[in-house]
């Protein structure tokens, strides 16, 4: 019974361990920065309370404090981190929409073109949402072709269709977790699964999604609750 307990903790240090290797590759003074936050709000919340009441029972809250200061900012930059890692990689729009929690199944890779531009298919409340990755001047045509073929085997769903990149009318890859969660929810959880099933006819050969770029003990950013 004790290993059993021990387990779950010990996994989610390593994983935490896991994330911060990854985000040191990309932000090296990570490190450095945490420390930072975590001596700046312990200090400033020990003098506060230590004014106020006395400085053990200050430094004994203020420490709390600067550990929760020093993981917030870690999950911060440990987010951006991982979206810099992906960007630009084939499957980076799929890899942030499979991270998302909650209901949402994706179907990367749905269709591809031979100048690499692609398609992805998510299903979830607000109902299908095609996600391209491409430039503007041909991931139209793609997400109109892959539209009518969806709207054949769901019809009276909402379909959306969603360009990622930084172009003028796309959607960045670090806002695409946030812009997803902003739609309106028209399925309940169990239509959600029976539009997924009917899809699944649609589905191909996927294209590959970036391997591990997500950190999974880091959360992440999350629109208003609908």
């Amino acid at each position: 019974m004790s290993q059993t307990a021990a387990g779950p903790p010990q996994g989610r240090f390593a994983q935490i361990r896991e994330n911060f290797r990854m985000t040191r590759q990309v932000d090296p003074l990570i490190g450095w920065i945490m420390l930072a936050w975590f001596i700046g709000v312990a200090a400033v919340i020990s003098v506060v309370i230590g004014l106020l009441l006395n400085w053990p029972t200050g430094i004994l809250i203020g420490i709390p404090f600067g550990i929760v200061a020093a993981m917030w900012i870690f999950s911060r930059r440990g987010m951006r981190a991982a979206y810099r890692q992906i960007e630009g990689q084939p499957g980076a729009a799929a890899a942030v929409a499979k991270s998302m929690r909650g209901g949402w199944f994706v179907a990367p890779g749905v269709a591809v073109t031979k100048a690499q531009d692609v398609a992805h298919r998510v299903v979830g409340r607000p109902g299908v949402i095609l996600l391209s990755e491409g430039p503007p001047s041909r991931v139209g045509t793609l997400l109109a072709n892959e539209r009518r073929k969806t709207a054949r085997f769901v019809t009276d769903i909402p379909i959306y269709e969603i360009q990622v990149g930084d172009q003028t009318g796309q959607v960045p890859l670090t806002k695409l977790t946030r812009h997803l969660m902003k739609l309106p929810k028209a399925l309940r959880p169990g239509e959600v699964t029976e539009v997924r099933r009917r899809l699944e006819a649609l589905t191909t050969s996927p294209a590959p999604i970036p391997k591990g770029p997500m950190p999974k003990n880091v959360r992440m950013p999350k629109g208003p609750r609908g």
